[in-house]
């Protein structure tokens, strides 16, 4: 990168003339080394990218058997992903409605699959049982990069059912996690597969990516929180019994007192 000349701002009518005695040209040649320096930064940056690239590449094949080994503990828990994709505090507890949520009931397997160089794009699988709603085993959506770094993406079409397509049914339901979110006019979960306007900032991919699946256990075991509020109540109703009780007792010791006070002659 070539140094540009710099335009040096200085006061006017300043008595420190410590920089002025610095000549443009010596400011110059300092620019121009900063500019070289910053060269070799860049370059090492680049270096360590590579670098990086390629330990993420060793490790991500060195964590493919583990993964395989949850999957096939995950699929003796039923329903495991529903569970914990209701669970999830972001995008799937305000997107996911009733419907959603009783065809993602047949959901057995999710699988994440980054492609070789990792950094061209990765792949969501998802496996279904035999279900009243669709005839695909497998639904799977694709994010690429390509050469000059524009996203683009791709997925299954859903051979839906007849009267089943839970796309076109608008105005879903939401479950008991998306009220809490508030979503006015919640969306199918499966209209995910169709849309590609905006490959390069999809939430919901990133979420399952980066989040969920690194990790689904910690989404599965989150308490369910209408229990914890009606456990919350309950504990409240026996502390106000608990309250009432002792002001019943308070007030008749007030009572045997003043009956007491009133007998001394």
């Amino acid at each position: 990168m070539a140094a540009s000349s710099a335009k040096v701002v200085r006061k006017e009518n300043s008595n420190h003339d410590g920089a002025d005695e610095t000549s443009e040209k010596e400011q110059q040649e300092a620019i121009e080394h900063i500019d070289e320096v910053q060269n070799e930064i860049d370059r090492l940056n680049e270096q360590a990218s590579e670098e990086i690239l390629k330990v993420e590449q060793k490790y991500n094949k060195l964590r493919q058997p583990f993964f395989q080994k949850r999957s096939d503990l995950i699929a003796k828990i039923p329903n495991f992903w529903v569970t914990t994709f209701v669970n999830h505090p972001q995008v799937f507890s305000a997107l996911l409605g009733e419907e959603d949520e009783e065809a993602l009931h047949y959901l057995t397997r999710v699988e994440v699959t980054e492609f070789e160089d990792i950094k061209s794009g990765y792949r969501i699988d998802f496996y279904f049982d035999e279900n009243p709603y669709f005839e695909n085993k497998i639904l799977s959506k694709e994010f690429h990069l390509n050469e000059s770094g524009d996203p683009s993406s791709k997925s299954t079409e859903i051979k839906w059912k007849a009267g089943k397509d839970l796309t076109k049914r608008a105005g879903q339901t939401p479950n008991k996690a998306g009220k809490k979110r508030q979503h006015e006019e919640p969306e199918s979960f499966f209209t995910w597969f169709t849309d590609h306007s905006d490959a390069g900032a999809d939430e919901l991919g990133e979420v399952v990516k980066d989040d969920i699946w690194p990790n689904p256990l910690q989404y599965y075991l989150v308490p369910d929180m209408d229990d914890e509020e009606g456990e919350g109540e309950e504990d409240e109703e026996e502390g106000l019994e608990d309250i009432d009780e002792e002001g019943d007792e308070d007030e008749g010791e007030e009572d045997d007192d003043e009956e007491g006070e009133g007998e001394v002659w």
